[in-house]
């Protein structure tokens, strides 16, 4: 007799850096792999990262990206094996698109910060952003459209 393979469902959480969103203005995204260590693998599926205060800083010398200021918390039963929450990781990429990265980065208003961590096909991925800041008065303007979606939303259930 044989039995058929079960294939496991896995809901693997994607950590997105909401604040990304609000404060920067997305030009061009890049998916990038990282170096993780068993422990911050374990800890990222679990939900347990937050990528709010990180940004990613370019190695000049030796064409390298770095993930810088992303807090991995520590796995529970990694015990002494664990990892350090804070350190800089390693971002695997194309050279020509760190090449991009450093070009828009040396213009005005620039930055590279990461906007969402997944996993695909079993494997860390993170999405990195080309940004430009926004101004207070574009914040303002995107908070009067989402309240005016909000308004329309509860009168077309206000309608059914």
């Amino acid at each position: 007799m044989s039995q058929k393979m079960i294939k496991k469902e896995s809901s693997t959480p994607v950590i997105q850096n909401r604040k990304a969103n609000h404060l920067y203005f997305v030009d061009e995204t890049f998916e990038v792999g990282i170096m993780l260590i068993g422990s911050e693998v374990k800890s990222i599926r679990n939900g347990k990262c937050t990528l709010g205060e990180a940004w990613i800083d370019i190695d000049e010398n030796k064409d390298e990206l770095w993930l810088v200021g992303a807090h991995i918390d520590e796995y529970l039963f990694a015990n002494r094996f664990n990892h350090f929450p804070a350190r800089r990781r390693k971002l695997l990429a194309h050279t020509h698109e760190i090449q991009k990265m450093r070009k828009a980065k040396e213009l005005k208003g620039c930055t590279i910060i990461p906007l969402k961590m997944y996993f695909k096909n079993r494997i860390a991925k993170l999405e990195v952003g080309i940004c430009r800041g926004k101004d207070q008065h574009d914040k303002r303007q995107d908070i009067l459209v989402r309240d005016a979606k909000m308004e329309m939303a509860r009168a077309a259930k206000a309608h059914r």
